[in-house]
């Protein structure tokens, strides 16, 4: 067996797997508490100008939510936005983002003239009450914006 260094106290197998079975079952209680994440209102720009790079002007979109979702596990959503569809003049895509969620994005649609109506439905958990935002992408490569703040209440109550 190699010399020991007489400064360092020698560690039993016992005191070692004390220590290593400490080390994991704190890790597993961390785990079982996990903190918060959630994006703000820079990472909700961020993820948009993914989408696409230029400034969108507010109009043309519309969102329709509640305005105070008792449940946040599925608040519905309509987005709705002024275009006639026709091969001239359409909507290419329309994303959402969420800015209280742990990750920005809700979702991105693509649309096309064959779509009659630039209209799309769809339920989306809301983390916390927060401001969402949705971006509608028309053929002419102009960007159109609404924003909405949905109240998320716990079980109907304010919150």
């Amino acid at each position: 067996m190699p010399d020991s260094d007489p400064h360092i106290p020698a560690t039993t197998r016992r005191q070692f797997v004390l220590a290593t079975g400490g080390g994991l079952l704190a890790a597993a209680l961390a785990g079982l508490f996990p903190t918060a994440a959630a994006a703000d209102a820079t990472d909700v720009e961020k993820w948009l100008a993914a989408f696409s790079p230029a400034k969108p002007t507010p109009g043309k979109i519309t969102i329709g939510a509640p305005d105070i979702a008792e449940n946040g596990n599925v608040v519905p959503i309509t987005l709705t936005v002024d275009s006639p569809m026709t091969a001239q003049s359409y909507v290419k895509g329309i994303a959402m983002a969420a800015e209280g969620n742990p990750l920005p994005a809700v979702t991105v649609i693509e649309l096309s003239p064959a779509n009659a109506k630039a209209e799309v439905q769809f339920r989306m958990r809301l983390a916390k009450t927060q401001t969402v935002t949705a971006v509608a992408l028309m053929s002419d490569n102009t960007l159109w914006s609404a924003t909405k703040t949905i109240k998320v209440t716990i079980g109907g109550c304010g919150g």
